[in-house]
């Protein structure tokens, strides 16, 4: 199923062995991994960190939610299975998957509300699914940069998504700041935001790698240099955020998070798909890294943290922001997308309780 800007293999989970080690290799095998080739011909992968994702759902042991949600990022070359994290363009996927697979009462006509656990990050997560003639409304006028075709349009709610643990790794801000100078090996001091939103999140400025702002993936993703120094970045700021002990745990248990994004002013430029940009139109330029490359768009979980950041004050992205604005629209390689959030502040702090992010329907590639 697609959902947003992903692909991936749905599964129920009484269709799946409880061993976990058994399961993994069963997904990682549905999607052809691990390909040396790095193509997952043999495999229902499409050769990218988009497209090569695995979602389990089940019924919820919770008495709030309808369903359980578990994301998997499977590395193309690796052996590697992450279930760190969310994706939040398959997000979108789950409530139509629920409703298809009569796990959740949806009603005939209308809007379905599927309230998801997502139990990677123990977060609560609601989707406005629309519905017409007892059947997930598929086509629609909806569009989304980064994908082809319009599709219905799906409303998802991230409930608290800022982290409220006691645990600092829990936090909304890890280490307790809203910037931090991390000194980097072999790179140098580099300003970030590091944030819990959505996913483990990494803000730094477009300029601390020597980049504008607006590049697109021919412009990243061939630079070997690069990639090795926002790897070497996105590694020390794990152990910073205490997410692993060392960088080279980071680098083979956690390749999907905290993923990294950089943060520009406004810049026009020409979108991967050769529409005009123009900077009048927008807050920010954005561009985040996914499994070592830069995404073609921006991942959900990415615009969660966008949004985030950008309504607290003193982020990397709230001082490019406009102080008056009640939403964040950034473009990104393949076009724009506008999110939003909201953050009262009590006893001094400040407490995100809500995002959102409208994507289009997913079931139109099942």
């Amino acid at each position: 199923m697609r959902g947003g800007t992903s692909k991936g293999g749905f599964f129920r989970d009484d269709w799946l062995p409880v061993d976990v080690a058994s399961r993994d290799r069963i997904l990682m095998r549905v999607i052809g991994s691990p390909d040396p080739y790095g193509q997952q011909m043999d495999g229902m992968g499409g050769a990218t960190s988009s497209t090569s994702k695995v979602v389990i759902v089940g019924a919820s042991s919770r008495g709030d939610c309808d369903v359980d949600y578990r994301f998997g990022q499977v590395a193309i070359d690796k052996p590697v299975l992450d279930w760190s994290g969310n994706c939040g363009n398959l997000t979108s996927a789950v409530g139509p998957f629920a409703i298809a697979q009569g796990l959740v009462d949806a009603p005939r006509d209308g809007i379905a509300i599927v309230r998801i656990w997502q139990a990677n990050i123990s977060t609560k997560i609601v989707a406005h699914v629309p519905m017409r003639n007892d059947e997930v409304v598929e086509e629609g006028n909806f569009e989304l940069d980064g994908v082809t075709f319009p599709a219905a349009e799906i409303k998802i709610e991230f409930l608290d998504p800022g982290g409220d643990s006691d645990d600092a790794r829990g936090a909304m801000f890890p280490t307790g700041n809203a910037i931090d100078v991390l000194d980097v090996p072999g790179v140098g001091p580099i300003e970030m935001t590091m944030i819990n939103a959505g996913n483990p999140a990494i803000f730094i400025d477009a300029a601390s790698l020597g980049l504008q702002g607006s590049e697109l993936q021919h412009n990243v993703n061939g630079d070997s240099a690069l990639l090795q120094k926002v790897e070497a970045i996105r590694l020390h700021a794990s152990v910073r955020m205490g997410l692993t002990a060392t960088a080279e745990e980071a680098t083979q248990l956690r390749p999907h998070t905290p993923k990294l994004a950089f943060v520009s002013k406004p810049a026009s430029y020409v979108a991967s798909s050769g529409k005009p940009i123009d900077a009048d139109t927008l807050d920010i330029n954005a561009r985040i890294f996914s499994m070592g490359k830069l995404h073609h768009a921006m991942t959900g979980t990415g615009a969660v943290a966008i949004a985030v950041a950008g309504v607290i004050p003193g982020t990397v992205v709230h001082r490019l922001v406009p102080q008056s604005k009640a939403s964040v629209r950034f473009w990104h390689p393949s076009g724009s997308l506008e999110v939003g959030a909201e953050a009262p502040q009590k006893d001094g702090a400040w407490t995100v309780t809500k995002a959102f992010v409208l994507v289009p329907s997913s079931a139109t590639s099942r």
